[in-house]
């Protein structure tokens, strides 16, 4: 295994990165220590960077708004949605196609950039994504085109997601339910695939060998970047801490408190 000071040498040659949201720039809305100094940095010696989430509800605007809020200054042009990186991995696939979107103005708002009708009526593609309120009738109708023929896109796997209340549920906790109505699984653009990454890479137009990726989850960060072939660093500010990496068969590059330590004193 490589030493710490193989994978600080291996650093300095990280031209761009990617980092994932909460529970590594924000916790419960307010920012990390060391994040702001850090998009800072970023921003000041002009190193490409996009901040990513799979969050399909919000548009990168109201992302920028809410992280200007916690005290991060984020230009929306540098946040990638899951919502995005489907719209983009349905422009490829369909160029002009169609969709029936289960979703909030996140994904209604990608989708329709990309240049895709919404309809109800025959789509290409019935798409998934989060909602603050799933409608019985909306996910009625996704079945019923399903079964008729139309393909299945999910936007994320996230099972549920937290409120005041208490945990909600998610994207994928409804895509089992349709799954299980239809006999038909979901094709999933946000992480751990690494598609989504690949398109935050060619939003940025740089290479996975030169880019680097922040996460806090060892199940969708690190290892969709170590698929996509990135830099991984794992920081402890969020969901994962030192026992949590012991369950898995990989590695981070490296593994930090918090972003903080990214920041050159």
């Amino acid at each position: 295994m490589a030493s710490k000071k193989d994978n600080t040498a291996s650093r300095r040659n990280i031209k761009s990165w990617l980092t994932d949201m909460d529970g590594v720039l924000v916790h419960e809305n307010k920012a990390i220590p060391g994040a702001a100094d850090l998009i800072n940095q970023w921003r000041e010696r002009e190193i490409p960077f996009l901040v990513l989430t799979n969050n399909s509800i919000f548009t990168p605007r109201d992302l920028s708004a809410r992280l200007r809020q916690s005290g991060l200054e984020v230009p929306e042009e540098k946040i990638w949605t899951s919502a995005l990186a489907t719209a983009a991995f349905l422009r490829d696939q369909a160029p002009g196609g169609s969709a029936f979107v289960v979703g909030e103005a996140g994904l209604t708002t990608a989708i329709h950039e990309a240049g895709f009708i919404m309809t109800d009526t025959r789509p290409d593609y019935v798409v998934l994504g989060e909602t603050r309120s799933y409608s019985f009738e909306a996910i009625t109708k996704a079945i019923r085109l399903i079964i008729q023929g139309a393909r299945f896109i999910c936007t994320n796997p996230d099972a549920t997601g937290p409120s005041q209340e208490g945990v909600l549920p998610a994207t994928g906790a409804i895509a089992a339910l349709i799954t299980e109505a239809t006999g038909r699984k979901p094709y999933i653009v946000g992480k751990p695939n690494p598609m989504m990454f690949r398109s935050a890479l060619n939003k940025l137009g740089v290479h996975s060998d030169g880019t680097g990726m922040i996460g806090d989850r060892m199940d969708t960060d690190i290892v969709a970047g170590i698929e996509a072939g990135m830099h991984t660093v794992l920081v402890l500010s969020g969901i994962a801490d030192k026992t949590e990496i012991e369950r898995y068969p990989f590695r981070p590059k490296e593994i930090m408190t918090s972003v903080a330590e990214l920041v050159d004193k």
